[in-house]
C-alpha cells in the first residue's frame, strides 16, 4: 500500500477517531501536527453538531476542515464551504410521521443550535454529548428557522425502532442510520460524500490523494470518495463492505496506527 500521495486526511468522530469515551488521544494531536508540517489536510467529518466537533478539537480547530450534520454544513478558518438546509415542508411532514412512533427523541439540527421538546431529562443528558448548543421547545413544527436535518434518537437501537419509520422517504430525502441510537433524515445533497467533494473540489485534491475512515452508514458516501478507505474493526457490515482496507477499533486507536504508516 503505496501512501506517499496522500494529501487529505478524513475521518469520522463517534466510533472512528473518538475512544468509547467520545475522547480524542493524545497520540492523535501528536500525529496531527506532524500531518500539518507535511501539508496534509485534515477534515472531521461527522453527523454531530459544529460546535461539538469543535469542541472536540479545540486546540487543531483554526487547521482543519470541519464537515458537520452528516455533510449538511462545512466550514474552514470559518469560510463557509457547504449549507444544505432541510426545506420547511420536509421538516413537518417527517415529524408527523414521527409523531406515531413510540420511545423517540427527534433533535432539530440548526447550524447554531439544535432545538428538542422538553419531554425528557434523560435524553437531555444524552444529547449534550452531541449537542454543545441546544434550545428546549414547546412544539418543533411551530419552529420556522433553518434547520440542516432532523436527528432522531432512541435508546435501544435506532435501525430497529426508528429506520422503518422513514424508510419510505429515501426517494426523496437523505435518511440515515448514523448509530447505533441515531437516525438522521437531512436534504437529498447532505451527505459526508457531497460536502468532502465539495472539499476535494476547492483544494484540488483527487480520490487517489485521500484517505477516509468510518464506521456507519453516514460514512458510505465519503468512503466511496477515497482510494485509500478504511473500515474500523467496530464498523457496521455495510462499512466494512464498502471499504477498500481496514484497521483496528477506535479503542485501539485503528486511525493512529494507520496514521502512523502514513507518516513513516
Amino acid at each position: 500500500m503505496d501512501l506517499s500521495r496522500i494529501k487529505m486526511v478524513v475521518t469520522d468522530m463517534d466510533g472512528t477517531l473518538l475512544n468509547s469515551n467520545h475522547e480524542v488521544s493524545e497520540r492523535f494531536l501528536e500525529i496531527f501536527q506532524k500531518l500539518r508540517e507535511r501539508d496534509i489536510l485534515f477534515v472531521a467529518a461527522s453527523g454531530r453538531q459544529y460546535q461539538s466537533i469543535v469542541d472536540k478539537l479545540l486546540s487543531i480547530k483554526d487547521d482543519i476542515v470541519v464537515i458537520a450534520e452528516n455533510g449538511g454544513f462545512a466550514t474552514q478558518n470559518g469560510t463557509e464551504i457547504v449549507s444544505t438546509p432541510l426545506p420547511q415542508i420536509a421538516k413537518n411532514k417527517v415529524l408527523d410521521i414521527l409523531r406515531d412512533v413510540e420511545n423517540i427523541h427527534p433533535v432539530l439540527c440548526g447550524k447554531h443550535s439544535a432545538y428538542i421538546l422538553n419531554n425528557s431529562s434523560k435524553f437531555e443528558e444524552k444529547l449534550q454529548e452531541y449537542y454543545s448548543k441546544y434550545t428546549v421547545l414547546k412544539d418543533l413544527k411551530a419552529f420556522e428557522g433553518e434547520i440542516l436535518k432532523i436527528a432522531i434518537y432512541h435508546f435501544e437501537s435506532s435501525e430497529k425502532f426508528i429506520y422503518p419509520a422513514v424508510e419510505h422517504l429515501e426517494s426523496d430525502l437523505q435518511v440515515k442510520i448514523s448509530g447505533q441510537n441515531w437516525v438522521d433524515v437531512s436534504s437529498p445533497n447532505a451527505n459526508k460524500g457531497y460536502a468532502l467533494q465539495k472539499v476535494q473540489k476547492l483544494h484540488g485534491i483527487t480520490p487517489e490523494e485521500t484517505m477516509v475512515f468510518g464506521d456507519y452508514n453516514n460514512d458510505l458516501e465519503m468512503l466511496a470518495l477515497a482510494s485509500f478507505s478504511f473500515a474500523m474493526e467496530n464498523a457496521h457490515p455495510n462499512v466494512k463492505k464498502a471499504a477498500k482496507y481496514s484497521t483496528s477499533n477506535n479503542d485501539d486507536f485503528g486511525v493512529e496506527r494507520v496514521l502512523e504508516k502514513l507518516l513513516s
